[in-house]
């Protein structure tokens, strides 16, 4: 375990972990705050299938993954308040989408090996190239979430009083699905298209159960992000299962924990409000 980090294919690994999970638990904080993550979800498979029509006319998946996942993206936040409300709409894509990626891979079989790695994430292959494209997208989103960050807040609180104040929810809705595209772009690299939603989803659902304070949960939902795709990696190195499965296993853990205490919290809190209601119906005062 010690002499993982001498290893440069281990290194990368971390710093990747490092710059997805921080990218993908700060957007992904604010997709379970405004209750789209279905639609992230849709937006991997659009990601697949323009990896595979990538590869298939000989370009770079990265490339049409991205491309067709940010016209995803762009379609989606133009649905505006019907997005919710379009679920079966966004489902039927998501199936499509997959279909699609699996017709391009039956017509072109070379880059197998790449779009197996896109299903499953594959950490280990991160090179320096890719290392490179990954932070800087995550430095370009990460800016372009503090821009709209407040503005999105409200938006996502009060959207018919942002609305009169003159925001924008469409442009807001667009440019935010957009740096989720990206951020789930990223989570491909690490998790896969099929798990994408371990590292999106889960640390920000989580966090949303500990605390209900937007900045505090923010960061939270970034540590913890942080802390599972680390300490998946390195699991992943000292038993040689995949990282994706300790990274996934390890989400879902800490968010079935932190609805555990949750549920203990509350039941605390309860019984103790209704042990003062006796002690305060049994004396002569008046109950507070």
């Amino acid at each position: 375990m010690f002499t993982m980090l001498d290893y440069e294919f281990m290194r990368n690994a971390f710093m990747a972990g490092g710059v997805v999970a921080i990218l993908a638990g700060a957007a992904g904080y604010f997709l379970v705050l405004r209750g789209q993550a279905f639609a992230g979800h849709a937006l991997s498979h659009v990601g697949f299938a323009g990896a595979t029509g990538a590869a298939l006319v000989g370009a770079p998946p990265i490339f049409g993954m991205l491309a067709f996942m940010i016209a995803g993206a762009a379609a989606m936040g133009a649905l505006g308040k019907r997005l919710r409300a379009s679920d079966v709409a966004i489902g039927a894509v998501l199936a499509l989408s997959l279909g699609l990626g699996m017709l391009f891979l039956h017509f072109f079989t070379a880059y197998a090996s790449q779009v197996t790695a896109l299903l499953f994430g594959n950490v280990l292959g991160v090179d320096g190239p890719m290392l490179r494209i990954l932070g800087a997208s995550a430095v370009l989103c990460l800016a372009l979430l503090a821009f709209i960050a407040r503005p999105l807040l409200f938006a996502t609180l009060q959207p018919e009083i942002a609305e009169a104040k003159g925001v924008s929810l469409r442009t807001v809705g667009i440019l935010y699905l957009i740096i989720v595209a990206v951020a789930t772009a990223a989570s491909i690299q690490i998790v896969g298209v099929l798990l994408v939603f371990t590292l999106l989803v889960c640390p920000a659902a989580a966090a949303q159960k500990l605390t209900s304070r937007v900045g505090r949960g923010l960061l939270l939902s970034i540590l913890l992000a942080l802390a599972e795709a680390w300490l998946g990696i390195a699991l992943a190195y000292a038993t040689d299962w995949p990282v994706s499965f300790w990274i996934s296993a390890l989400s879902v853990a800490v968010y079935l924990a932190a609805g555990g205490a949750r549920v203990m919290v509350f039941d605390v809190h309860r019984s103790t409000r209704s042990g003062v209601s006796r002690r305060c119906t049994s004396c002569d005062g008046p109950n507070p």
